[in-house]
């Protein structure tokens, strides 16, 4: 697997456990890497893991707007807990990392949603973070 894939896994992992547990960005952070203590995780791993989980935390009321607007006839509250911080992590690096193409943080954001979720998921994944793209590059 790739690392930065991996790194994503890990992201949306601590996303997960954030959005049920309302810890802080930082507490989540330090949780999950002390239950990973044993297994030898490379710190680019952890360094972007966080990167995005934080950015995500950072800026979540925007990507959560952003979401909503394209999420016609689907309150966020509602949405399954996986998908939701799914399209949270897509929609972060597509509205804020310069450095992640498009594509690949879509692909990203719908294998993560085939791996965790299901496969109607990555439609709706898919469809939700294509129409962020296509309003960004207006």
């Amino acid at each position: 697997m790739r690392k930065r894939t991996l790194s994503r896994e890990f992201a949306l992992q601590i996303l997960y456990q954030l959005d049920i547990t309302g810890d802080t960005p930082e507490r989540a952070l330090e949780n999950f890497w002390a239950n990973k203590e044993g297994e030898e995780i490379e710190t680019a791993l952890k360094e972007f893991s966080s990167e995005l989980v934080k950015g995500v935390a950072g800026n979540l009321e925007e990507i959560d707007k952003k979401i909503v607007q394209f999420a016609a006839n689907w309150q966020l509250k509602r949405m399954a807990v996986v998908d939701r911080n799914i399209m949270r992590l897509g929609a972060f690096e597509l509205l804020y990392r310069e450095d992640i193409p498009p594509k690949v943080a879509i692909n990203e954001a719908v294998e993560l949603a085939k791996k965790f979720s299901g496969l109607e998921s990555g439609k709706f994944v898919n469809a939700i973070l294509d129409k962020v793209k296509l309003e960004k590059n207006k």
